[in-house]
Parts: structure tokens; C-alpha cells; sequence
């Protein structure tokens, strides 16, 4: 337990390190690395508390991704436009307020998340999997063809968003909003992992039938670890968006939802800090590879052959030396 608390404290102490001796030597292509490290950490959480507690191999949550990238695209869009979103049936208008954009994107993608969860519960398995997909390709399929926010070439934002006390513009002060997201992210995911319903949950995805027996429905257990995953990874998704001021229909894309996965599972399944592993091996081979070959995604898919039959915890069980319950 000491060798975990550890390595999660190492593991959190790197990721604030390595932008801050950017910072001090004046580095900004590393500090916005980092930051994206930490923001596909965040999307990762999100699928790891579907996936690895409540076993529900989802395909499809690049859908929420993009929710969250078009909630910030469309409010600061028409924020920096001065026209509202609609009228009817209440006004609702732009804005650049970075915790009110949080809250749209959080709530949106977990209606989302609770409307695609009820109809794909209703199967298990391969045919999940693909609906999940099916699904996130719908929204890639609309936001092609949404010409009033760009369609297929995007849409720009010429400003970060605001918040409050901070210049947003500035790459470390935005690292660092990202990264106090992601530890209250972490502590949140923990406190659920622990509680009763986390307990629930794990124990459906290992045996139904017993979980039945003592009076929980695991359909209902299952939507709400499914709707909890899909916010998360909308809150990822408008970080995402604001770092880069621009969004796309590449958001909804497949690959995004493979990346996602990618993160889970080179960290580990089921471990609460195994997506914040993976993303930043993920950043530092796309970095490193990126810059050798074109062709660095083959390398890439080694390691991660290797990790799936070597070490079933991913590389933070690698280090932690033991396994979870729920691997």
C-alpha cells in the first residue's frame, strides 16, 4: 500500500516538475505538452471508472470528448461573436467564463452519456461495444455536416477562455488550472472507488447474480459509473478544446476513442492513477517516436502488445508491484 501511495505521489510530483523546468528555462512547447498529458489523463479517468470498475469496454467515448470540445466551441464562439445561441424557448448566450463553459460541457455530456448508456445497457459484450461506436460516429457524421460551426474544417477560437485571477494565455498559468482538475478528478474517482457504490459496481462487473441477490440492480449501477464516465471525459474534452482554441469533427473521431483507450490501458485497468501513466507515455512516444518515423505508431503498438501480455496491471502495476481486485 506504502509502494502505491508512493508511486502516486512520484507519479504527480513528475507530471508538475517537468513544466515547471520548462517554465524556468523557457519552454513553453514542453509545458504544453505536459498540459495535454494531463488533459488525456482526465479523458482516461473517465473511461477507466466505466472500464475498469464496471467492466464496460466502451468504443465510443470520443462522443463525450467532442460534446465537451463543441460546448466551449459553441459558447466562446458566439461570446466572441456577441450573438446568443438561441432565443427560444430562453435566451441563452455566449460566454468565455472557463467554469461556466465546465459546467455546460459537464452536463451535456452526461446527459449524452445517460442517453446512449440506457439504449446500450440493454446489450453486452462485442454488441456494446459496437453501438458505443455507432454512436460516436453519429456525432462525427453531424458535426461534419454542422455547417453553422464549421463543418468539416472546424471552428477557431481566437481567445482562451477566462478565469477568474488568472491569465489563461499564459502556458504554465494554464497548466496549472488543468493539472488542479485533474487532482480534484483523482480524489474524486478514489473517494467513489471506495465508497459503497464503487463496491457495488466492482463486484457487478465480477458476478451479477450475486449482486442481484442482494438487492441492486447492476443496469442501474452500470448507467450511473457510464453517465459519472461520460461527464469526466467532457470536462476533458473542453480543456482540450481551449488549449488548442479550436475544435473539429476529429474530436468525434474513432481514433480518438482508441486513443482514450490506449491511455487505459498501457497505465492499467482498474488503477485510478493508471491513465495518467499512459497519457504521458503516450505523449512522450508520440514526442520522441513522432520526430524519428511516421510510421512511430508501430512501435507504439508493440509496447502495447507487450503490455497487455506481460503485465496485466499496465505499467503502473508494472512499478506497484501488486495487482487490484478488479484487473
Amino acid at each position: 500500500m506504502k509502494k502505491e501511495m508512493y508511486l502516486n505521489i512520484g507519479l504527480m510530483a513528475l507530471m508538475l516538475v517537468v513544466p515547471l523546468v520548462a517554465w524556468v528555462s523557457d519552454e513553453p512547447f514542453w509545458i504544453t505538452l505536459a498540459t495535454r498529458a494531463v488533459i488525456f489523463a482526465i479523458a482516461g479517468i473517465g473511461l477507466n471508472f466505466a472500464l475498469g470498475f464496471g467492466g464496460l469496454v466502451s468504443f465510443g467515448h470520443a462522443a463525450f470528448f467532442g460534446l465537451g470540445g463543441y460546448a466551449m466551441g459553441i459558447l466562446a464562439y458566439h461570446a466572441q461573436t456577441y450573438t446568443p445561441v438561441f432565443e427560444w424557448p430562453f435566451l441563452l448566450e455566449g460566454s468565455k467564463s472557463m467554469l461556466l463553459i465546465w459546467l455546460v460541457a459537464i452536463v451535456v455530456s452526461a446527459l449524452a452519456a445517460l442517453a446512449i448508456g440506457a439504449l446500450s445497457l440493454r446489450t453486452t459484450g462485442v454488441y456494446f461495444i459496437m453501438i458505443t461506436l455507432a454512436f460516436g460516429q453519429m456525432f462525427y457524421y453531424f458535426s461534419i455536416s454542422w455547417s453553422t460551426y464549421g463543418g468539416e474544417d472546424g471552428l477557431p477560437i481566437y481567445v482562451r477562455n477566462e478565469f477568474p485571477g488568472l491569465n489563461t494565455m499564459d502556458p504554465i498559468q494554464y497548466f496549472a488550472i488543468c493539472y488542479v482538475v485533474l487532482t480534484l478528478i483523482l480524489i474524486l474517482v478514489h473517494r467513489m472507488s471506495q465508497s459503497s457504490f464503487g463496491m457495488m459496481l466492482q463486484a457487478a462487473r465480477q458476478n451479477e447474480k450475486r449482486v442481484q441477490a442482494v438487492g441492486q440492480t447492476p443496469y442501474s449501477l452500470y448507467l450511473v459509473a457510464f453517465t459519472i464516465s461520460g461527464a469526466i471525459t467532457g470536462l476533458a474534452g473542453a480543456l482540450f478544446a481551449d488549449l488548442n482554441r479550436f475544435v473539429s469533427p476529429t474530436m468525434f473521431s474513432w481514433h480518438v476513442s482508441g486513443e482514450i483507450m490506449i491511455f487505459v490501458i498501457l497505465g492499467g485497468v482498474g488503477r485510478v492513477f493508471g491513465p495518467l501513466a499512459g497519457a504521458a507515455l503516450y505523449i512522450l512516444l508520440e514526442h520522441t517516436l513522432g520526430g524519428l518515423s511516421e510510421y512511430w505508431h508501430i512501435y507504439l503498438g508493440a509496447l502495447l502488445l507487450g503490455v497487455v501480455l506481460f503485465t496485466r496491471g499496465g505499467i503502473y502495476g508494472l512499478f506497484a508491484g501488486r495487482e487490484v481486485a478488479h484487473d
